[in-house]
């Protein structure tokens, strides 16, 4: 659809544009094509029509919006100049926004600072309308805190959009906005995204900095869920790159990631798997979307074949528990100085009260062990992968759960639960390699299926380049939830 500048559009016309690439709405606003002002009215209206069914936003700054989508104007040169954008509550801070992390323990607090990723963000001409809903501390992979209530998922509002970054997929995927802000300790990216029908990467370890507030996170990173995997390789280009102080960076590319996806990757040697990490049964559904990436990738040159990880060689659960468990504990201290308010079992819902427990109860010398432990299952399945320019394996080993199946008021039940359903992203987060998850299917049911690729060790450019021949081939940013 060509626009001409200075010609008024229908309010049809505009919603429909958030569903086209953050990218090419960037494009369009510099051109004159459409105000950038337009495109966060369009974003303010289809939240306020579609978030009391999805409940993707737990706080909305109109006013801020507009304001500074009234700064902006053709000719603005920066690369997601105009396009409205939604912030995660948990992660980096926001100035002036409630951070939260889903958590009643949190009480009101509000940071004084931007934190890198979201200048990085604005700096890039995104315009932040608001924060999404997360599951209490991230924890689970669904996003049904006590204190904000359930998100759903726009392709069946009695489904999960899936978590931690599940308020930030229902709302790209229900057309809010283009593209939002997440983060991934465990899949928290890449499982909303496989859920919602987006893509999701999880960049490598030391990619994104979590300055000032961190030095280095082992296991969570941030970056975005988007429609396209130019627009994910786009935000990785902003959001990439050493902040003073940093402790590790990931080496920065030769080129921009946007570059990866201009043309078709050399033949790939792939290896893939659907045998999980964890004892869980993987549905049919998505053993057959494997199996169709296999033909697909074959029919593209590429040279496939399977290889089934020992990766249940080790106990990894109970390492990378003991380790979530640590971190819930250190979040949840972090909450009590900042509210006052002591953690207790009243204060927290049960599995954030169990692991954080847990957390307080761990020693120095069993963290210790505990790192060490997951370093040599990192360096264990980074050696195996060696051979493999990219891995395949499901994104999910469920279809999208319904509400309420993973209940976080169960306690460590819920997290047992949690990983029968999604057992094969945590790992990855252990090994510190970068994934991606692509909605190449839509399955009988009406619902979104994805497959999860991994690359090699700071291969953010070989695997965006073999995502970018996928969507190539098997297109799916047209499809669109009922709901929309």
């Amino acid at each position: 659809m060509a626009l001409d500048p200075g010609v008024a559009l229908p309010e049809a016309t505009i919603s429909e544009l958030l569903f086209r690439p953050a990218t090419e709405l960037a494009e369009m606003v510099r051109a004159g094509q459409v105000s950038a002002r337009e495109l966060v009215d369009a974003s303010l209206e289809q939240i306020e029509r579609l978030n009391p069914q999805i409940n993707a936003f737990i706080h909305v700054d109109a006013d801020a919006a507009r304001e500074t989508a009234d700064t902006i104007g053709p000719g603005d040169e920066r690369p997601f100049a105009g396009v409205p954008l939604a912030i995660k509550d948990i992660g980096p801070p926001w100035e002036g926004r409630p951070l939260t992390f889903g958590a009643e323990l949190f009480g009101d607090f509000v940071p004084d600072f931007d934190g890198s990723v979201v200048r990085r963000l604005k700096e890039a001409g995104f315009v932040p309308v608001g924060k999404t809903n997360a599951p209490e501390f991230g924890i689970l992979p669904v996003t049904e805190p006590r204190r904000y209530g359930p998100s759903r998922n726009p392709w069946d509002p009695g489904r999960t959009p899936g978590g931690s970054s599940g308020g930030s997929a229902a709302a790209t995927a229900s057309g809010m906005v283009p593209i939002a802000h997440g983060n991934d300790g465990g899949g928290s990216i890449r499982i909303p995204a496989a859920c919602c029908g987006l893509v999701g990467l999880k960049p490598s370890r030391g990619r994104i900095s979590h300055a000032p507030t961190l030095g280095e996170s082992y296991l969570a990173t941030d970056g975005v869920l988007s429609r396209t995997v130019d627009d994910t390789a786009r935000a990785l280009d902003v959001l990439a790159g050493y902040e003073a102080g940093d402790v590790h960076w990931a080496p920065p590319p030769d080129e921009p990631f946007a570059r990866a996806v201009e043309g078709d990757p050399t033949p790939m040697r792939i290896g893939y798997t659907i045998v999980p990490p964890l004892d869980a049964q993987v549905d049919p559904a998505c053993v057959e979307a494997v199996d169709e990436t296999v033909g697909l990738l074959e029919s593209l040159g590429h040279r496939v074949e399977r290889f089934d990880l020992p990766w249940r060689d080790r106990d990894l659960f109970h390492t990378f528990t003991t380790m979530w468990a640590v971190g819930i504990g250190m979040t949840a201290m972090f909450a009590s100085q900042i509210s006052g308010r002591e953690p207790t079992e009243d204060a927290m819902e049960p599995l954030s009260w169990e692991l954080y427990k847990r957390g307080r109860d761990t020693s120095a010398y069993e963290h210790a062990q505990a790192m060490v432990e997951m370093q040599r299952y990192a360096r264990a399945m980074v050696g195996q992968l060696a051979p493999y320019d990219a891995f395949l394996t499901p994104a999910l080993a469920e279809r999208p759960v319904r509400i309420g199946e993973i209940d976080p008021q169960t306690g460590m039940e819920a997290f047992a639960r949690a990983g029968r359903f999604t057992p094969f992203t945590a790992v990855v987060n252990v090994s510190g390699q970068p994934a991606i998850s692509l909605p190449l299917y839509q399955g009988d049911d009406g619902l979104p299926t994805a497959v999860h690729l991994i690359g090699r060790p700071a291969g953010e450019w070989g695997l965006l380049a073999l995502s970018a021949q996928l969507e190539r081939a098997r297109p799916w940013a047209d499809r669109r939830p009922p709901i929309s």
